[in-house]
């Protein structure tokens, strides 16, 4: 029988030490993480939540392997986001972001690239069923590697002269771990187990946050009905994207080859 673990993340601010004073202020993303959380026990799934302190990049990577070591084929990882997203210039070549551009999780420590969660995805089971939410901003294409597919109060983004302050403050560092990441992911290497990623927008748009819930992750939650929703994953997709401004259309992506089986299979299936 099919074992489903999953792991979600909410920010409602940062490390103001690590970011140079900026705090990210948020309003919704721990209520959006309890949420997805609720879904995922309501269906099966064993379920672990870090939110806003605990949010770093040890404890972020430490959750994703330790499913990585409990997980075997046909089984489900469910991984949830909801904080402010970034972007950085990628180094390693237009090869891999037709936008010259890596995105990242605005983590409590510092920013995870999206190479990065990729590479952890990557340490799951050939067969792992991998199910992404991503409720930030410029998370179109998130889990990273080429797939089938100004600030202001209230959007989830790191206000982009801070990304830039950020970047050139340690841009020695991002440098060298992407270059790593490439060299760890070779050209013609197997892209890993199945992934698919509904995102709150397209990489170049934004998130916006709200009063309870984020607008992609309150409109996910309408659509799914407490479970009422019948359909794959494509469908979902479409249904949460018809509740939300063309200004914020979310993605469906995916690496890892998913099967037509998978595709098809109504979302949150352990």
């Amino acid at each position: 029988m099919a074992a489903g673990l999953s792991i979600h993340v909410g920010l409602n601010k940062v490390d103001p030490d690590a970011y140079d004073g900026w705090d990210g202020a948020l309003v919704a993303c721990e209520n959006d993480a309890h949420d997805m959380a609720r879904i995922a026990r309501a269906a099966g799934f064993s379920d672990t939540v870090l939110l806003t302190a605990d949010c770093t990049v040890d404890n972020v990577t430490a959750a994703l392997r330790q499913a990585a070591a409990k997980l075997a084929p046909e089984d489900i990882l469910l991984f949830t986001y909801s904080g402010h997203g970034g972007q950085m210039p990628d180094v390693t070549g237009p090869d891999d972001e037709p936008d010259q551009l890596d995105e990242t999780l605005v983590l409590y420590d510092r920013q995870f690239l999206d190479d990065e969660l990729h590479q952890e995805f990557r340490g799951f089971a050939d067969g792992v069923r991998i199910f992404a939410l991503l409720d930030c901003c410029h998370s179109g294409s998130a889990i990273e590697l080429p797939g089938t597919a100004l600030p202001e109060t209230g959007i989830r983004l790191m206000p982009v002269p801070k990304q830039q302050e950020i970047y050139e403050r340690d841009q020695a560092f991002f440098e060298e771990l992407q270059r790593s990441l490439r060299k760890a992911s070779p050209d013609g290497e197997a892209a890993g187990p199945p992934a698919i990623l509904i995102s709150a927008c397209q990489d170049n748009q934004v998130a916006s946050d709200g009063p309870v819930n984020g607008a992609f992750t309150e409109a996910l939650l309408g659509v799914w009905g407490e479970g009422a929703f019948r359909g794959g994953y494509r469908p979902f997709h479409r249904a949460i994207q018809g509740k939300l401004p063309a200004s914020q259309s979310p993605n469906l992506y995916t690496t890892g080859n998913p099967t037509s089986a998978f595709l098809s299979q109504k979302p949150f299936t352990v």
